[in-house]
């Protein structure tokens, strides 16, 4: 992904900044300082962060939206100041377009469940491209068994990019929905979310993008993207765990209908009936994570005083670092499109050596890695493999690690083939 300028923070600053975060400079692993190259399952989290989280429950602990003393009032304060700093983080135009979650993959079920139930039919098409977390395929399996909608697959180039043509082949007068993901957690590609709209929406379809993977490590622009709705994971914008949130453009809340139902969401209740306030508080039942949305709110502030702009210039650099020492690698495979095309995510596999055994070997010299299928069977089958090994870089990386890497990865292959 390019940048429009050059970032105003120097590279030394980043290796300042990666004392901000704890386990990253504190952990050994089997006697060696830890090596975490593995963000695109999790970030790490920075003392800010981790602060908020323990002041909170040491000094702000109550319930939001329950009641008119002190505590709860400051909180509520605070969770709409946040839901604020979402809505700026994304550039989306109103604060009652997002809406807590516990994570993306509660995003995309509240999507499937509060919208997907009950507008879609027999008949009816939903795309969805091989590249997809599972957690954008498998709700959408329930929702077609439960309405009849047809899935259709949106098949990807050999270097892991997708073809508008290809979209344009599927779409039709019975599309209603394009689930695509905006940065594949496999092959690192960026989807050109802005064109994947214009064609969708030219057919009256709506357009679901997973931005797990994109949100900590780019500037999002909802106004420039246009998607319908769109999700973010706290725990990969260097958050807590078991928040995110959802963008509900505002044109859909007509839509929308509850997912669950409790207390916050409701105007009345009656033994007989109940009816509900109106998005977000619809589909924010119950006591919501406070201290993760105390966290989040720590992380946002985080991540916007380095500026994103500064954290894609420095991650494209260690990127196209990281892919020169992998493809020196004899026997090494990476999946994916042109650096260009991709973010700093890479899968690879070894024509002889199972990625397990190359994060296990990995793992023993302090390195964290991530094999498998990566919670992605239908891009796994679109290559013919089972699993790939995957290095996910962050800011807090750097150029030493990554050569430290590279000399445990040569000695994984060294260790196989004797």
């Amino acid at each position: 992904m390019k940048t429009s300028k050059l970032p105003s923070i120097k590279k030394a600053d980043f290796k300042k900044i990666r004392n901000d975060f704890p386990l990253i400079v504190n952990t050994l692993v089997r006697g060696k300082k830890l090596i975490y190259l593995n963000n695109a399952a999790t970030t790490q989290k920075p003392q800010v962060v981790i602060d908020a989280i323990n002041n909170y429950y040491e000094k702000e602990n109550s319930n939001a939206n329950r009641g008119a003393d002190y505590l709860s009032e400051q909180l509520t304060i605070k969770c709409e100041q946040t839901r604020q700093k979402i809505k700026l983080y994304l550039n989306a135009r109103f604060t009652e377009e997002i809406v807590f979650t516990r994570g993306t993959t509660e995003a995309i079920n509240l999507v499937a469940y509060s919208w997907g139930f009950y507008n879609l039919k027999k008949g009816d098409e939903i795309i969805i491209s091989e590249m997809e977390h599972h957690s954008n395929i498998v709700p959408w399996h329930i929702i077609s068994r439960l309405t009849g909608a047809k899935i259709r697959k949106l098949a990807i180039e050999n270097d892991g990019t997708i073809k508008l043509d290809n979209l344009k082949k599927l779409l039709n007068k019975n599309t209603k929905l394009v689930t695509i993901v905006h940065v594949s957690n496999v092959l690192g590609t960026v989807n050109n979310i802005r064109e994947i709209c214009d064609l969708a929406h030219e057919q009256g379809a709506y357009v679901l993008t997973d931005g797990a993977q994109s949100s900590g490590h780019m500037k999002i622009d909802l106004q420039e993207l246009g998607s319908d709705f769109f999700t973010i994971s706290g725990h990969k914008v260097y958050g807590p765990t078991g928040i995110g949130a959802l963008y509900i453009k505002k044109e859909m809340f007509d839509q929308i209908h509850p997912f669950h139902g409790g207390g916050h969401m409701i105007k009345k209740v009656t033994i007989e009936d109940s009816n509900y306030k109106d998005v977000p508080d619809m589909l924010e039942a119950g006591t919501m994570p406070l201290a993760e949305i105390v966290g989040l709110s720590s992380a946002l502030d985080y991540v916007t005083d380095i500026d994103m702009e500064n954290i894609t210039k420095w991650e494209m650099e260690l990127g196209a670092y990281a892919y020169d020492v992998i493809r020196k690698v004899r026997g090494i495979k990476i999946y994916g499109p042109s650096l260009d095309k991709k973010t700093a995510i890479f899968s690879f596999t070894h024509d002889e050596i199972h990625p397990h055994d190359i994060a296990t070997v990995l793992d023993y010299e302090g390195i964290a890695i991530r094999a498998g299928h990566h919670c992605t069977q239908p891009l796994m089958n679109r290559f013919g493999i089972q699993a790939t090994a995957r290095v996910s870089l962050s800011f807090y990386n750097t150029k030493e690690e990554i050569d430290r890497f590279g000399v445990a990865l040569e000695k994984a292959v060294s260790f196989f083939k004797k």
